[in-house]
């Protein structure tokens, strides 16, 4: 795989991940809404990845190679029952006093940004490597 190539993977890779932040961030902002336009309490929603194939800008000038990188291909709503809290002097609260809230689980999502930090940051330094390894070698022909 060309050095360019292997630059347009980590940046799928960024974008995927980039996706995927912006989707648990939401989560944890909604995390207590109990009324959506839809109707009923939010409902949490994840990311998809599956693999693609992924062509350089310059591989008609560097031997068509083609890297697999991510793309996010779908984004599910969970579909789970919400989770029944005893309130009864909310305004969403049903008959008996119970509020729809989110099934949500702070930890979990606070683990899963960090996870797509930590890979957004890796393609980052893999993009950096790339950048200094062409820098080298163009140093290199001028010598």
């Amino acid at each position: 795989m060309s050095l360019f190539g292997s630059m347009q993977v980590s940046a799928s890779g960024m974008a995927a991940q980039r996706t995927r932040a912006e989707l648990l961030v939401e989560n944890m902002a909604n995390s207590e809404t109990t009324r959506t336009p839809e109707g009923g309490p939010y409902k949490r929603k994840d990311v998809v990845f599956s693999s693609e194939e992924q062509t350089s800008p310059f591989s008609a000038v560097f031997q068509n190679e083609i890297g697999t990188g991510v793309t996010v291909s779908d984004i599910t709503v969970d579909q789970s029952p919400p989770e029944m809290r005893y309130m009864p002097g909310h305004p969403d609260a049903d008959a008996t006093g119970y509020v729809a809230f989110p099934k949500m689980n702070p930890a979990e999502d606070m683990a899963d940004l960090l996870n797509a930090t930590r890979s957004y940051e890796a393609n980052v330094a893999a993009i950096s490597s790339v950048k200094d390894m062409i820098s080298r070698s163009i140093d290199i022909m001028r010598t």
